[in-house]
């Protein structure tokens, strides 16, 4: 009996052995995975779901080699639910079927879920497709499909809205060779018992080839170390030198990936007008010889560029149509290969000439046409020919060619489209030429419209107590004071769905609720000062579905991020008002940048008290205005007071230490602020009288005299704020350098010697 299982595993063992280096080297759990830190780095939505055994169905989109069935392997591992696996290539309705029966009978006598992973699901017809969404809809499968093709276009549309939708890209260089390393470090499953050499750009060379496809890399690897040795396996420590011979002849270049009727074809053609549209030639040209290289039929690039030649260049140049018409035709009577001169000539005009696309005005009276089916023709431009005697139709119509330049103002557009304008001519090329002409004529054509009376507002309704409350709190000054804030610090942003946000200060959410706004698949943490905003957020948070909820710690913000886990990293942090002590906070900042991504960005807002309104600005008696003015003048403007010894071009000194590129804007604003018997008496007895005091000035009744003038006014109190974003692009420089000396032997060497 001992034999027998010795014998089954040293099959087993020879039966591993035999497995491609690609195989064996599949991740087992997320942190072997490498790559796609955009949707299973630490805080994404499906590293979270993953780790908390929350999935929901899943479709993982992108080329081959990135991952897609790795990822899945990662989840079984993880998952406490039944984890089965189907290939639509080989597998249809009657197997599907199958897996559907075993998951209803696990859910109802187990309550176990069942996850079910469909290699290629896009290579199911609809009829098969539909034949799982009942049972996704219901609960009792969760679909983890994989697919090579957008599945937007390939995958039932039913399908996609019931499923997360997840983008794998390929993988870096940087990431590429993350790879090449762990399957040259592991002693279990790759050649970590060998000293295996790589001849100078050796591997960096199997890595360029392989194009970011992890699978043709490991292969490449395999074919080149396990042919070099005359016998192999190689005793253990062996040295095994890949020349650059040796990685040429390992991984031969590949064809060019463009399948004519997939999603390729698709984004190489939009890439290629997007150049064109862009006046980038040099791109145009790369992306037309990948087309012609793949075999695209070149009709089809013409027709491609004789819409772009009036959509995108249009009047600019009313000439660049008869340019790509004729290429086009004499094409037709060349043929390739000589006929590639005509479709490179085509797409060098395109890309030099100016642009307009003034042409779509046409879309936006397509548009009207739709809305307002029903406008009349204006009588004077009707037909007279046949009821022009009886009806009047064609009656007050002026003929140009009569007046003085063969033009007269009069109305052309129906009544209700009146001053309508649908044509913007550009300031490009010839189009530049007639544009003063065209908004001459325009000009005198709306001064001849007839005036129109105002139309009144004849209808009144209410609002509810709910609304009124709302908007009673939306339209107070305070509230936008802090709009203008929030809505400031998010302008021009393009925040990718899967970034993680860091807000600091977060109050009661202003900048939490808006972030989240942004980035359905990332994380949100969110730093509070009080328990009683804690409570707040996680009250309003409770509503959101568990994985979308924000992580919100009480606490100093620098306890805070040094409490996360120094994994996590944010690609970007909002804050407010957290550097009042800008000049001493040279530790929190540098806490904050480490918890960036390396091109992460900080964007915040800061209060500058030594540039906003103060108390003596709105006292009238005299003595008691110099008293105020002689504290504030410490009070603001002494070095030895943190908050107040700085201004922006101290907080653009300061930032720039840490970050490269430092932009610093200043915004005034005023508010209309009651001032409570309160909050003068904490600001004169906790600030004022102390200076006062140290000065021997008598403020004894300095208190008094402020309270008499000023409590309960309603004054206009100027708040200065300091806007600054700064971006942490130093790092990238830092990047580029890791690889620059020594190449990837010394990276290897490194990690070898950990």
């Amino acid at each position: 009996m001992r034999g027998e299982s010795q014998d089954l595993f040293s099959a087993s063992l020879d039966k591993a052995s035999v497995e491609p280096l690609a195989a064996r080297m599949r991740p087992r759990t997320i942190d072997e995975y490498i790559g796609q830190e955009h949707i299973i780095g630490k805080g994404r939505l499906l590293r979270r779901a993953i780790q908390a055994d929350l999935l929901t169905s899943v479709i993982f989109y992108g080329p081959p080699g990135t991952g897609k069935t790795t990822l899945a392997r990662v989840i079984a591992n993880t998952t406490r639910s039944h984890f089965s696996t189907l290939n639509a290539v080989l597998s249809g309705v009657k197997e599907l079927r199958f897996e559907i029966d075993n998951a209803r009978d696990r859910l109802k006598m187990y309550g176990q879920k069942t996850i079910l992973f469909v290699d290629e699901v896009h290579r199911w017809n609809k009829s098969q497709q539909d034949a799982l969404l009942p049972w996704v809809e219901n609960g009792t499968i969760i679909l983890i499909g994989a697919t090579t093709e957008n599945p937007y276009f390939e995958v039932n549309a039913a399908l996609v809205s019931r499923s997360r939708i997840f983008q794998l890209t390929r993988l870096s260089d940087e990431e590429m060779m993350k790879v090449a390393i762990q399957a040259l470090r592991d002693k279990e499953r790759g050649y970590g018992r060998y000293d295996v050499e790589f001849a100078p750009g050796a591997l960096e060379h199997l890595v360029s080839v392989a194009s970011g496809d992890a699978r043709s890399l490991l292969n490449a690897l395999q074919l080149a170390v396990e042919t070099t040795p005359d016998t192999f396996p190689p005793p253990d420590g062996e040295r095994i030198e890949i020349t650059m011979t040796v990685a040429e002849e390992s991984i031969q270049r590949k064809a060019v990936l463009y399948d004519k009727e997939g999603d390729y074809h698709f984004d190489v053609i939009s890439a290629f007008i997007k150049s064109l549209r862009g006046s980038d030639p040099d791109a145009a040209l790369y992306w037309l010889a990948r087309m012609v290289a793949a075999g695209e039929d070149p009709r089809f690039i013409f027709r491609r560029m004789l819409i772009l030649a009036c959509e995108d260049v249009g009047m600019a140049d009313p000439r660049a149509i008869t340019v790509v018409e004729s290429c086009a035709r004499a094409f037709d009577r060349i043929g390739l290969p000589e006929g590639r001169f005509l479709l490179t000539q085509s797409a060098l005009y395109l890309s030099t000439c100016p642009k307009s696309n003034s042409s779509l005005g046409f879309f936006d009276a397509l548009s009207d046409v739709e809305k307002q089916q029903n406008e009349e023709v204006p009588n004077h431009l009707k037909d007279p020919s046949r009821d022009g005697a009886d009806l009047g139709h064609g009656k007050g119509y002026l003929y140009p060619h009569s007046y003085r330049e063969h033009f007269v103002a009069q109305q052309y557009l129906p009544d209700g489209l009146q001053g309508k304008m649908y044509y913007h001519p550009s300031d490009q090329g010839y189009e530049d030429s007639i544009r003063e002409e065209v908004e001459r004529k325009r000009e005198a054509q709306l001064e001849n419209i007839s005036s129109s009376p105002f139309i009144e507002n004849l209808t009144f309704s209410p609002l509810d107590r709910k609304d009124e409350k709302w908007l009673r709190r939306a339209s107070s000054n305070g509230s936008q004071l802090l709009l203008k804030i929030r809505d400031r610090l998010f302008e021009g942003l393009v925040i990718r769905r899967s970034d993680n946000i860091l807000v600091l200060n977060a109050s009661h959410g202003l900048l939490l609720w808006q972030a989240m706004k942004h980035n359905p698949e990332g994380l949100c943490v969110a730093q509070v000062r009080s328990r009683e905003d804690k409570l707040y957020i996680d009250h309003y948070k409770s509503s959101l579905d568990i994985l979308r909820q924000p992580e919100v710690h009480c606490g100093d913000a620098l306890d805070v991020i040094r409490g996360l886990d120094e994994d996590l990293k944010f690609e970007w942090v909002f804050a407010r008002n957290v550097f009042t002590r800008l000049l001493e906070e040279e530790t929190l900042l540098t806490v904050i940048s480490r918890a960036m991504t390396l091109d992460g960005t900080l964007r915040l807002c800061e209060s500058v008290p030594s540039l906003g309104s103060t108390l003596s600005e709105f006292v009238s008696d005299a003595s008691t205005r110099h008293l105020l003015q002689v504290a504030e003048e410490t009070l603001y403007h002494s070095r030895s007071n943190a908050m107040t010894n700085w201004g922006v071009d101290e907080a653009r000194e300061f930032f720039s230490r840490r970050f490269r590129n430092v932009e610093v804007e200043t915004m005034e604003s005023r508010e209309e602020r009651v001032l409570d018997r309160n909050t003068l008496t904490m600001w004169i007895t906790k600030s004022y009288m102390g200076v006062l005091d140290r000065m021997d000035k008598h403020s004894d009744t300095l208190l008094d005299k402020v309270l008499h003038e000023l409590e309960g006014r309603k004054v206009p109190w100027r708040h200065s704020l300091v806007f600054i974003s700064a971006t942490n692009s130093e790092a990238s420089a830092i990047r580029q350098d890791n690889g620059g000396d020594g190449g990837w032997n010394a990276v290897l060497d490194k990690t070898r010697s950990r």
